[in-house]
């Protein structure tokens, strides 16, 4: 009798992944019987993995019990059960489930990041986790899980050279706003992140990357979605990487001319984005002559408007590149100019 009331022995991180396994595999491949008991299991095991990895109360997470959970996840296609399994897993076990995984991204097992080499394996995860922001439902869960994967340089990379990159234009004017807004995290992970494959990527489709990002999000009709988007485009182009990219923009009369129209914007925060871009433009010390001309056939109302443009709290640095821009513009030669150094009529925006 003494043993009667003795506690069940621990569940090894090993096991507790396994059970887990079999659990997603069975609401995965069959019906409603026993539906509603083995979510209940599934909720209480997810709590338990999660326990595991980020430490449960005050006790910090054991770094051999993390290596043996994370193994045995990625050996066999726990992950790919989970994502194709959340849609039916109750809310906080989704979010449970998308921290679960976030965290798995960053362990090491023997000093290597078996997530990535598992995803190298298993692209077509990066697939569906994609088509999530097509479903409200679980739009920001597997937002949440895209985003901890882009972290590996081989899945931003498959995510660029796919045709999913094209689908962020349209995702971030999704109408509600939470999904529009997590879109738009994942896209600056995406565009920011892992600075060579980046300034690669943008290199080799220049042209109908920034064609869709002007005519797409930075004249969108949603306030959010043009925010955002000024917002990433300074961070791309202020990025030393794409030094070559920046001043190809910069280049461009057409780019000029949205940047000018951003600055006409009544929301200040867009306003000052823009600027962050747009004084590109003018410091560019190799100006093409149509870009000198429209900042030549403005500079009376882009002076009175840099005079006005303030913020309200004090920062050194964009008062000193507000007295730069000035200056520069300023000191514009009267006399339009072309390549060939005949003289032409200003151009106005």
């Amino acid at each position: 009798m003494k043993n009667l009331f003795k506690p069940k022995k621990p569940r090894t991180p090993v096991e507790v992944v396994r059970l887990t396994r079999d659990l997603l595999l069975y609401l995965h491949s069959t019906g409603r019987s026993k539906r509603e008991e083995k979510l209940e299991q599934v909720d209480a095991l997810i709590r338990e993995l999660k326990g595991i990895l980020y430490g449960v109360e005050d006790s910090e997470p054991v770094a051999e019990a993390c290596a043996q959970l994370t193994k045995e996840f990625f050996s066999d296609d726990t992950l790919r059960l989970l994502i194709s399994c959340l849609p039916k897993l109750n809310l906080q076990t989704r979010k449970d489930a998308a921290q679960i995984v976030a965290n798995l991204q960053r362990q090491q097992v023997q000093s290597r990041l078996i997530a990535s080499d598992y995803l190298e394996a298993n692209l077509d995860i990066i697939d569906k986790l994609m088509t999530g922001y097509e479903d409200f439902a679980i739009a920001l869960h597997f937002g949440a899980i895209l985003r901890e994967c882009i972290r590996h340089q081989v899945v931003a990379r498959y995510v660029l050279q796919s045709q999913h990159v094209k689908k962020f234009f349209d995702y971030m004017q999704l109408p509600t706003f939470d999904v529009a807004s997590d879109v738009a995290a994942t896209f600056k992970e995406l565009m920011t992140r892992h600075k060579s494959t980046v300034a690669e990527f943008l290199t080799a489709n220049y042209g109908w990357f920034f064609a869709d990002f002007n005519s797409k999000l930075l004249v969108s009709s949603n306030y959010m979605t043009k925010r955002y988007a000024v917002k990433l485009l300074g961070d791309i182009l202020l990025d030393r990487s794409n030094t070559a990219v920046m001043i190809s923009y910069v280049s461009s009369k057409d780019n000029m001319r949205v940047l000018m129209n951003l600055l006409r914007e009544s929301h200040r925060s867009i306003q000052l984005d823009a600027f962050r871009v747009f004084k590109l433009f003018v410091l560019n010390q190799n100006k093409p002559p149509d870009i000198i001309n429209i900042l030549l056939a403005n500079k009376s109302k882009l002076l009175r408007f840099l005079d006005a443009f303030n913020i309200e709290k004090e920062d050194e640095l964009f008062e000193a590149d507000k007295a730069q821009v000035i200056k520069e513009i300023e000191e514009f030669q009267s006399t339009p100019v072309s390549c060939s150094g005949v003289v032409v009529k200003p151009i106005v925006v």
